[in-house]
């Protein structure tokens, strides 16, 4: 998907990580995304590392970066992957003391 940067005026085509339900992406028509990089020089303490970047379709070492955004769901252009069970576990882990609900 064409991945929103906040300190440029282009999109480039990146990973990313679902993190809104599919009957509201459906319903809404956007998505909620969270960034998926392999920035590792650039670290925010909210960084997750992955652990198992072959089930996410990923062929480097990434990490989540809670830097979230929406898309129109036209613009995602395919699913590559899943997270691992240990890997949704860590990002739900570090999305509960972030999110403000």
């Amino acid at each position: 998907m064409p991945f929103p940067f906040s300190d440029i005026a282009i999109a480039k085509p990146r990973p990313a990580l679902t993190l809104s339900a599919a009957a509201a992406n459906e319903a809404n028509g956007a998505t909620l995304f969270a960034m998926i990089t392999t920035a590792q020089r650039s670290r925010w303490p909210s960084d997750i590392p992955l652990t198992d970047g072959a089930a996410a379709g990923l062929t480097d070492a990434s990490l989540v970066r809670l830097k979230l955004f929406t898309l129109d769901n036209r613009l995602i252009s395919r699913v590559i992957g899943k997270l691992s069970r240990r890997d949704r576990t860590a990002v739900r882990k570090m999305l509960r003391p972030v999110l403000t609900l």
